[in-house]
């Protein structure tokens, strides 16, 4: 008999039953259950369970917050009941069953971006620190740098662009790929596709918005302009997506035999023309009113009133999985402008969610009855405070409802703060507090006191609302 023999019969009465599982699979804290029927589901039975600390559904699938012992939970569970072992992949693409189509749209977004997002955090404290070194005048009485009075320092400022241009210029060449891994097409073809739209025979992208005259590809009866789109997020994706599309349908009608030869051609060359002529064009101009649009109301006079609404909805955003449209909004705005307003308060919210959080373990210190909650509440907070706040919502706050209101409240007014003082981002970065590594050096102190917002407003309306029984979804639960 396993340690947790008894809570996973429960489980298996509390999800419909053995039957009722079409996959199951788990990540660091969670089980994640794809439900032939999701309504045969009790969450009311299965929160009562001694080792589910919550659950939630998102993405099509049921999942159970067990904390850091989920691997040996699921163990014990894949040997008692004979269910078959599944990836998260494979969990994924079976939730896709209980998804409508915007939900499915937004995974599928979600699982391009996915791939490509460490080396963009990596990118952005790159450009972070190098902003730090070459622009900020320490030195000599604030009137030199750091790469100007040392030659060292100008080397590795110098060397580090490397990076930084390998990542940003050619993103194209990262979002291909992702979409032809994705899609199970060939994923060479993908990365082929995207470093055909960043050659450095193109015209680079930023020359053309500057006002300089592209060569042309001419084939006597026309001419194509010899654009690039390095950085560039909707062309590439577009162009991707035609790539995939194309080698499906064209594997489908071709013989075994030829398919080497023949579906690689008939798929790549086409897209590549199309990705020049119709797709390229129209996916920068939709980037580019997108992010004016964005940009535009953060910087406008009401865009204070942005900043609440965007600050204050971005938690249950992340609730439904629509947070992921972000990513490349942000990717857009920095391709435009050189920075993005938009991530910062992505970071705010994080450290909101877990200050709510830290004011519940607060509230809670001296209750015996509560030890057991800690094992998922401070996990939970430094989770939120390093950027990921799925265990803080779906295993405390959302629980009590009231620290969620609270951290929502936090984060529209940190929110606010960081719009109307102009701070911006070099790129997406790490979320929570080492979101300030990501911000550009002259709004660093700014975020700070942003920052500090995000900490203090919801750990204080946590508190508050406890004691005043506010916004409270069950008073017995939670503090007098």
């Amino acid at each position: 008999m396993g340690k947790f023999s008894n809570d996973i019969r429960e489980l298996l009465e509390g999800v419909g039953g053995k039957e009722n599982i079409v996959t199951v699979s788990h990540c660091a804290t969670r089980l994640r259950f794809v439900l032939a029927d999701p309504k045969k589901a009790d969450v009311g039975k299965i929160e009562k369970i001694k080792s589910v600390r919550g659950t939630f559904t998102q993405a099509g699938q049921f999942q159970v917050i067990i904390g850091n012992e989920v691997s040996v939970f699921y163990n014990e569970l894949i040997k008692e009941t004979g269910l078959k072992e599944s990836s998260k992949e494979e969990a994924k693409k079976a939730g896709r069953q209980n998804m409508n189509f915007l939900q499915r749209l937004i995974s599928h977004l979600a699982e391009i971006f996915a791939p490509i997002i460490p080396a963009i955090v990596v990118g952005g404290l790159i450009l972070g620190f190098r902003n730090v070194i070459g622009d900020i005048a320490f030195f000599e009485d604030g009137s030199k740098t750091l790469t100007e009075v040392s030659q060292f320092w100008a080397g590795v400022h110098h060397f580090l662009w490397l990076i930084g241009e390998a990542i940003f210029f050619f993103l194209p060449v990262g979002i291909t790929w992702s979409i032809a891994k994705k899609m199970g097409t060939t994923q060479i073809l993908g990365i082929v596709l995207g470093i055909t739209l960043v050659s450095p025979q193109l015209l680079n992208a930023y020359a053309v918005a500057g006002g300089a005259e592209p060569p042309v590809w001419d084939f006597g009866f026309t001419q194509i302009k010899m654009i690039g789109y390095q950085a560039q997020v909707i062309p590439a994706m577009l162009a991707g997506f035609i790539l995939s599309y194309l080698e499906i349908k064209i594997r489908k009608i071709t013989p075994e035999y030829i398919s080497m030869i023949v579906v690689p051609f008939f798929a790549l060359v086409p897209t590549v023309l199309i990705a020049h002529v119709v797709v390229g064009p129209i996916g920068w101009r939709i980037g580019s009113v997108i992010s004016n649009v964005v940009y535009s109301g953060l910087t406008s006079a009401v865009g204070w009133l942005f900043a609440a609404v965007f600050g204050f909805f971005y938690a249950p955003l992340v609730i439904t999985g629509l947070h992921h449209m972000t990513n490349a909004i942000d990717l857009q705005l920095m391709s435009e402008f050189g920075g993005t307003n938009l991530w910062p308060m992505i970071a705010l919210s994080n450290i909101a969610q877990g200050s709510a959080v830290l004011a519940i373990i607060f509230i809670n210190r001296n209750k015996p009855e509560k030890e057991e909650e800690k094992q998922v509440s401070i996990p939970a907070t430094i989770s939120c405070y390093l950027g990921v706040t799925e265990p803080a919502m779906f295993g405390i706050n959302l629980k009590y409802v009231y620290p969620f209101f609270a951290a929502m409240i936090g984060s529209a007014l940190a929110g606010v703060f960081s719009v109307a003082t102009g701070v911006m981002a070099n790129s997406i970065g790490v979320g929570g507090l080492p979101g300030i590594l990501s911000i550009q050096p002259q709004f660093m102190l700014r975020f700070a006191v942003a920052m500090l917002i995000a900490i203090v407003v919801p750990f204080t309306l946590t508190v508050v609302f406890s004691k005043n029984n506010l916004f409270v979804k069950n008073t017995k639960s939670i503090a007098s």
